[in-house]
């Protein structure tokens, strides 16, 4: 079940979410409820994905997803994606009204990309809506949100969307999703996606002002993982994105 649920992406998120969480300076029962709305939306993605993607996955004989494989009941995986919505609704609005509509909006922008958005030239935006609007979510609750941190945060998204996409670049044409990635090819998604990552840590650096020496530490943190990210294979420049996006939080961190 938790190989149908995307757990790097979900897990990353999970973590992304509650760290910006600590950087607002949230107390520990608004963190939990942060990682809990935002483990429970990203399952109900990443479990959905699968279901849409199912015909798809089977066609080019994807091992690695349980459904495609047959090892996972089609069934189970439904009620799973299921109560995964159900639980993330009330965990959004808990943290406050205007949060829940903000966890809502991400949500929804996750799933708009697993219902056709991926498949075209704006398979980007979902990414740059969900990312943009995390630090909304988790920051309403200790305003103000700073436009730079959001800023920063579609970029991140963007970045993320162009770098995970790749191992997946020759499955998807053969079965018809032609999102940004696929039009640019591999090579114009690995440059963009260093370019997009470093301005994200451009724009934290000047929004968030943590010093010379801190600011000059998280640039060349990120320039280094941007190379990975350029010249890694398979699974790594995707990990290399949340670890620039890690280095991102910590600076809100230092400036706490």
């Amino acid at each position: 079940m938790l190989g149908a649920a995307h757990p790097g992406p979900a897990l990353a998120v999970t973590v992304l979410g509650g760290l910006l969480a600590l950087a607002w300076g949230a107390g520990l029962v608004t963190v939990v409820l942060v990682a809990a709305a935002v483990l429970t939306s990203q399952l109900s993605i990443g479990w959905s994905n699968d279901l849409i993607d199912l015909r798809r996955d089977v066609a080019v004989g994807r091992a690695d997803k349980p459904l495609a494989t047959g090892a996972l009941p089609l069934g189970a995986v439904r009620a799973a994606c299921a109560l995964a919505v159900v639980l993330t609704v009330p965990l959004g609005f808990a943290l406050g009204g205007l949060a829940g509509l903000v966890h809502l909006l991400n949500t929804a922008a996750g799933w708009a990309y697993n219902l056709g958005l991926k498949a075209t030239a704006w398979s980007w935006l979902p990414y740059a809506v969900a990312f943009g609007g995390l630090p909304l979510f988790v920051g309403l609750d200790a305003p103000p949100v700073r436009g730079w941190s959001l800023a920063a945060g579609a970029l991140l998204g963007i970045g993320a969307h162009l770098l995970n996409v790749l191992p997946d670049l020759a499955d998807d044409a053969a079965t018809g999703v032609r999102g940004l990635p696929h039009r640019i090819g591999e090579r114009g998604s690995r440059v963009g996606a260093v370019a997009v990552l470093v301005a994200a840590t451009v724009v934290m650096v000047l929004g968030a002002r943590p010093g010379a020496v801190a600011g000059g530490v998280a640039l060349a943190a990120a320039l280094g993982l941007a190379a990975a990210a350029l010249l890694g294979r398979g699974r790594v420049p995707f990990a290399a994105a949340v670890a620039i996006a890690l280095v991102d939080v910590a600076i809100l961190l230092l400036v706490r």
